[in-house]
C-alpha cells in the first residue's frame, strides 16, 4: 500500500494539527519514531507560517526516503521565503520568541536539511526532521532551482516523428508524476549524494532524456492543453541517435517505479494507465526512429505487448 500522496489543509487554525497528526502517523509507519517530535514541530511552523504569509491550497506531504524521509508543506504563493537571520547579540530572548517570522528558525533548529521550490503556480517550503533539536540554528538553507533544460539542437538529418491520437489528460498526468520523480531524485542529490550516488546519475540522465525533445514538441503539448483537446496529433523533428535513450529510460522509469513501491521512494509509482501510455510513447519514439510508421495511441493495450524497452 503506498504512501499517501499529501494532505490538503483546511484555511482554519486546525491546519497545523492536522498536519501534525498526519506526518506523526507517517512517521510511524515509516518505523521512524525518533523523529515524531522534530517533524511535528517542524511542520507546525511551516504550515502557521504559510498561514500568515501565503494564499490557498496549503498541502502537506511526505517525500525523500525512509531513511531521510522529507517533510513538505506547499501553498499558493510564489513569493520566496526569508531564510531567518543571525539574532544580535544580546538580543532578548523572550523579544526572539515573540518575533513574527521565528518559525523558520524553529525550523532550521529541528532540521538535517530544509529549503524551498519556488514554482509557477505557488512553493513548496520543505526540511528532512532531525532526531533531536539542535540548539542553534544549524541547518543549511538549500534552494532548488529546477528548470527544464534546453532541447538539443536537431540535425538535417531528423526523422520526423507523429505521435497520434495522444491522450492530453493522461499525458498531463504523467507530466506531472514525471516532474515530481524528477524533483524528487535531484533533491536526493543535492542534499544527500554520498548516501544516493544513483539519484546524480539518474538527475543526469533525466536531463538528458528532456533534451531529445524540440520545442515545437513543447508547444504543441501546451496548445492541446490551453485548448482542452481530450486527443492530438504531435509531429515534430528528433534525431535517429536518441532511439537507444528511449530504451534506456524506459527501464529505468520501471526501475523508479519499482523503488516507489517498495517506499525506497516515498513518492507514487505511475499509474497503470501512465505506464500503458509511457511505453505507447516511448516505443513510437524507438519504431519511428527505427524508420517504422506511426501506430495511434488505442488505450490499453493488450495482454503481452511489447513495450519500449523490449523493443528490439
Amino acid at each position: 500500500m503506498p504512501l499517501s500522496s499529501e494532505l490538503t489543509l483546511a484555511s482554519s487554525p486546525r491546519a497545523a494539527a492536522d498536519a501534525r497528526r498526519w506526518v506523526s502517523d507517517i512517521c510511524e509507519r515509516l518505523e521512524r519514531a525518533d523523529l515524531v517530535e522534530c517533524a511535528e514541530l517542524g511542520v507546525s511552523e511551516l504550515v502557521a507560517n504559510a498561514l500568515l504569509h501565503a494564499s490557498a491550497p496549503y498541502k502537506v506531504r511526505v517525500r525523500g526516503t525512509a531513511t531521510h524521509p522529507r517533510i513538505e508543506v506547499l501553498d499558493g504563493s510564489t513569493r520566496p521565503p526569508v531564510p531567518p537571520t543571525v539574532p544580535l547579540d544580546g538580543a532578548d530572548e523572550l523579544d526572539l520568541l515573540l518575533t513574527f517570522g521565528r518559525g523558520l528558525s524553529m525550523v532550521a533548529q529541528c532540521a538535517v536539511a530544509w529549503g524551498a521550490t519556488i514554482e509557477d503556480d505557488g512553493k513548496i517550503v520543505w526540511f528532512e526532521p532531525a532526531t533531536e533539536m539542535a540548539d542553534t540554528r544549524s541547518a543549511e538553507w538549500v534552494i532548488d532551482h529546477q528548470e527544464r533544460d534546453l532541447p538539443e539542437p536537431t540535425s538535417d538529418a531528423a526523422v520526423e516523428v507523429s505521435l497520434l491520437g495522444m491522450d492530453v489528460p493522461l499525458y498531463l498526468s504523467l507530466i506531472r508524476q514525471y516532474s515530481e520523480l524528477r524533483r524528487e531524485l535531484r533533491l536526493l542529490s543535492l542534499s544527500h549524494q554520498s548516501d544516493y550516488p544513483l539519484a546524480g546519475d539518474l538527475t543526469s540522465m533525466f536531463a538528458n532524456f528532456e533534451r531529445q525533445f524540440p520545442e515545437s514538441y513543447w508547444e504543441q503539448v501546451r496548445a492541446a492543453e490551453s485548448q482542452g483537446l481530450p486527443r492530438t496529433d504531435i509531429t515534430f523533428p528528433m534525431v535517429r541517435e536518441s532511439g537507444p535513450i528511449f530504451v534506456t529510460m524506459s527501464e529505468m522509469f520501471d526501475v523508479a517505479d519499482a523503488f516507489c513501491r517498495a517506499e525506497r521512494l516515498l513518492a507514487m509509482a505511475r499509474t497503470t494507465p501512465q505506464r500503458s501510455f509511457h511505453n505507447w510513447l516511448l516505443g513510437e519514439l524507438v519504431h519511428q526512429l527505427d524508420g517504422a510508421s506511426a501506430r495511434p495511441w488505442a488505450g490499453d493495450p493488450p495482454p503481452g505487448a511489447t513495450s519500449a524497452s523490449r523493443v528490439g
